[in-house]
């Protein structure tokens, strides 16, 4: 194995060393190859650091050493409205302005299907690499340009570097998006179990140590969160051998340098960002087999051609924002005609149009949205990407889960404890909470003469309630249109966000601790975008002129 430092620098002390010009320093620096990496940046193109700085930065280096390569870690592509309105085009162009030499496939690479990936995958410049991407479907595979490794060699030195996708981007990005025409999974990502995982990385980092590589470098989308496990980083570099250092993503976590062992006790280095371009990854390799990490910080500079290319597309996408995709028959609000706001008490036309929206992109029985989250209205006429971002604009991402009926009780209880009789004073909405649940594939009544017996925790965390309930008759829409009384022991699909379904959102944390068939999909607003043009075929119409009487309220 190489020799590998421990030392931490921070970003004033790293940015020291490489500027310094010292003498005794200069001719290890000509030789010096860098790394430089980057992971969930989720469209932050001007966020902190910025791209324009990174590519200030990367100019820098290449003053010192004609060695620098320049990486991506995965979820490059969404997470702001700039990615959503080119469908990562954009990000993909800024991506190279910037001057990056290989990417990997992050879960969120995927949310604009498999064949939109191909086109912007066609559109880089960067390398995509990935080792464990199966693909088992009866045609051409759509990703066959993925390399599963790349060997770059620097002045007789070679250094390879892996593409690795978290398994459990089968439930992080759409599902439909693994699919084929027929609903067979086509794709999986060796996520059989840990050790099919470490198997076929193992294979890889094999096959490049044969091919003569001095090094191997893992980039990886894998987080090191412990709900992932055994798909960890931290699991992968322990039951392999032969990595010198990983590179992750997913997780945000701010990591400049752990020092790990692998298989056979012998030292990984583990390093990575957080998100956002709060930092920039470097990994050095020295002319006398020194390996360091860390995480440059609060760079100055910003390369002027590059901030004015990202000037011009965020110009460009101003535009864009404004497109029409669709058209609404009728007016969807939040309101009342007075102007009261009812979507924290009420079930609302716009209530109804937002949880459909997660049911039918989520392909779950249920949705439930809380109507804090729902913040504009749609007006009747052209419907634009502004309008439905405006509308659900907090960035939360579809979850869906699997969750026992009595689950769904709870909820529905929880969100309805502060609902009243009236639902206004003639003045302003009273009995209003956030967590006021709109609704889809559910219909049920609020006997608001009931006290609520809704008991929570000191942090407002739902505990328990009494046997007598307020919410009564619930009942679940079947397959054929009809409605049929919800099965407290019985198993249901809830779609929902991440807020709720993860954060345990205005307290309801119920379901929490279930099976997640989709982790962290699409933006909400994605949601919103998605149901009006691949479900409703761009026009929403009179169905949803009034509330749909799926709450009644007595």
């Amino acid at each position: 194995m190489k020799k590998i430092t421990g030392l931490l620098l921070s970003a004033a002390m790293l940015l020291t060393v490489l500027l310094s010009g010292c003498d005794q320093n200069r001719q290890q620096r000509e030789h010096d190859i860098i790394i430089l990496f980057t992971n969930d940046v989720h469209c932050g193109v001007d966020d902190n650091i910025g791209y324009a700085g990174l590519a200030a930065y990367k100019s820098m280096l290449l003053e010192k050493t004609p060695h620098v390569i320049l990486a991506d870690c995965g979820d490059a592509v969404q997470g702001d409205v700039i990615g959503v309105v080119s469908q990562g085009e954009y990000l993909v162009e800024i991506m190279n302005e910037v001057g990056y030499d290989l990417a990997i496939l992050g879960n969120h690479e995927f949310d604009y299907g498999t064949e939109r990936l191909t086109e912007l995958m066609a559109a880089s410049e960067a390398e995509y690499l990935g080792c464990n991407i199966r693909y088992s479907g009866s045609g051409e595979n759509p990703l066959s340009a993925l390399a599963p490794y790349k060997i770059l060699s620097f002045e007789g030195t070679d250094v390879a570097f892996i593409g690795v996708t978290a398994p459990y981007t089968l439930v992080s990005s759409n599902p439909a998006n693994f699919r084929d025409e027929n609903g067979e999974l086509i794709y999986d990502f060796y996520g059989g179990s840990g050790e099919e995982l470490y198997g076929q990385v193992q294979l890889t980092v094999d096959q490049c140590r044969k091919e003569g590589a001095d090094y191997v470098i893992l980039l990886t989308h894998l987080g090191d969160e412990d709900s992932v496990e055994p798909f960890r980083s931290t699991d992968l570099i322990a039951n392999t051998t032969g990595i010198n250092a990983v590179l992750d993503g997913h997780s945000h976590s701010v990591i400049p340098c752990d020092l790990l062992k692998n298989k056979n006790g012998e030292t990984v280095l583990l390093s990575s960002t957080g998100t956002k371009l709060n930092y920039i990854g470097q990994l050095t390799l020295t002319a006398e087999g020194y390996i360091t990490t860390g995480l440059i910080s609060d760079l100055p500079d910003r390369d002027g051609d590059t901030q004015g290319f990202i000037g011009g597309i965020q110009s460009e996408y101003q535009e864009e924002l404004d497109k029409v995709i669709g058209h609404s028959d009728v007016a969807l609000s939040a309101y009342s005609e007075s102007g009261l706001r009812l979507v924290r008490n009420r079930e609302t036309n716009l209530g109804d149009f937002c949880a459909d929206a997660y049911r039918a992109v989520g392909e779950a029985d249920i949705a439930i949205v809380n109507g804090g989250g729902i913040r504009a209205d749609l007006a009747a006429g052209d419907i634009s990407y502004s309008g439905l971002i405006a509308m659900n604009p907090y960035g939360n991402t579809l979850c869906v889960v699997t969750a026992t009926g009595q689950q769904v009780l709870d909820a529905l209880e929880a969100a309805s404890r502060f609902t009243m009789a009236e639902a206004d004073d003639g003045a302003n909405a009273v009995g209003e909470n956030g967590g006021f649940l709109q609704v889809s594939g559910l219909r049920y009544t609020i006997d608001t003469s009931v006290d609520s017996t809704v008991e929570t925790d000191d942090s407002g965390m739902f505990l328990s309630c009494g046997e007598n309930r307020r919410v009564k008759d619930v009942q679940v829409l079947m397959p054929d249109g009809t409605y049929a009384p919800i099965d407290p022991s019985g198993v249901y699909t809830v779609a929902s966000h991440n807020f709720l379904i993860k954060s345990g959102g205005d307290g309801l944390n119920m379901f929490m601790e279930d099976e997640l068939l989709m982790d962290e999909g699409m933006l909400d607003y994605q949601v919103l975008i998605a149901y009006v043009t691949d479900f409703l075929g761009g026009t929403v119409d009179s169905v949803y002129s009034e509330p749909q009487g799926r709450i009644t309220v007595i």
